[in-house]
């Protein structure tokens, strides 16, 4: 059985119309829908519970519309989806997470399914995403290192060609291939490797969680592919708003230092500051000498730096009592 999470903050229209597309792909699948809004506040969870009562598209569906009761952000709030198991309380065989802007095609879901089931050293899968205008996403991605927030911040030819197996995002895979990890706006688990490394660190408000995730699943031993015959059309950050930021916000840069201090140690993650800092310097260089237009939001550069020094400063985090994701543990 596969269990489709669909997670809506304040977007209810285009959660319902996600909702219709998975629906589709879904057909003659063994798999049920959880719709999780993440406490909007905005009525949605109203509006959503209203609708799969009422449309007709939902007529014949295993459709359940939860409320989170608390914000906690992306990965808190498809942990809320993924512990609601199935209609019968059993566990699925595996975890369909899916983005309130985004739309699967008929096979989409599918595809995920088929490859995971032919290949059982596979933890997770994830699909070829392209906006509405036809154009790829970039969805298939190196874990992030010290050198990658190098050669990303500088921007500079020779460093790139020097780095080119280190930079985070991939060249557009033409086939399904294994990858470090994958967006979340489409992502396929095996149930029992989410059982092993726990699910997603609800320490990380957005962005990074994948990652991590991935990277727990990578260590315990399980492979993850990118499947490019499983296409999903997606907006992009509608929930999130990244395309109106004007300044880093805080929840990112938290995000980022714990993603390097939890998993590679707090030097490492200094090192990857002073990195990405250098990088940073040269590039702004370049853009006072060559007239190159900035690439960064204001002040980003004074904002990682000063939230990173604060950090470093912090007692290091202990597990929760009865937390139900993977404990913590900062690698020394």
């Amino acid at each position: 059985m596969i269990l489709v999470v669909l997670l809506n903050f304040r977007t209810p229209d285009m959660t319902l119309q996600a909702a219709q597309a998975a629906l589709i792909a879904m057909t003659d699948l063994p798999a049920e829908l959880v719709i999780v809004d993440n406490d909007s506040g905005d009525g949605s969870y109203e509006a959503l519970s209203q609708a799969v009562t009422s449309e007709a598209w939902a007529e014949g569906h295993n459709i359940r519309v939860l409320q989170s009761g608390h914000n906690g952000g992306f990965g808190a709030g498809n942990n809320v989806g993924i512990r609601a198991r199935l209609c019968s309380g059993a566990k699925p065989d595996y975890v369909y997470i899916l983005n309130s802007d985004a739309f699967p095609a008929p096979d989409a879901i599918r595809h995920l399914y088929s490859h995971l089931e032919a290949n059982p050293e596979v933890g997770f899968t994830g699909s070829y995403i392209h906006g509405s205008d036809g154009e790829p996403h970039m969805t298939a991605f190196r874990f992030p290192s010290v050198w990658s927030e190098l050669e990303g911040a500088a921007r500079f030819g020779p460093i790139s060609r020097l780095l080119r197996n280190k930079a985070v995002p991939l060249q557009l895979p033409s086939a399904t291939c294994a990858v470090d990890w994958l967006a979340g706006a489409s992502m396929m688990m095996r149930q029992s490797v989410l059982d092993e490394i726990g699910l997603f660190d609800e320490r990380f408000f957005l962005y990074f969680e994948e990652t991590d995730l991935c990277l727990r699943a990578a260590r315990a031993g399980h492979e993850i592919h990118y499947v490019r015959d499983s296409e999903v059309e997606h907006i992009g950050s509608v929930s999130t708003g990244m395309k109106r930021w004007t300044r880093i916000p805080g929840f990112w840069l938290d995000s980022r230092w714990h993603y390097f201090s939890k998993n590679h140690g707090r030097g490492y993650a200094v090192l990857a500051t002073a990195l990405h800092s250098l990088g940073g310097a040269l590039w702004r260089l370049r853009v006072l000498l060559q007239g190159k237009a900035p690439a960064d939001p204001p002040r980003f550069l004074r904002d990682l730096i000063a939230h990173d020094v604060v950090a470093m400063a912090r007692p290091l985090p202990t597990a929760r009592l009865g937390a139900t994701h993977a404990p913590f543990v900062e690698v020394k």
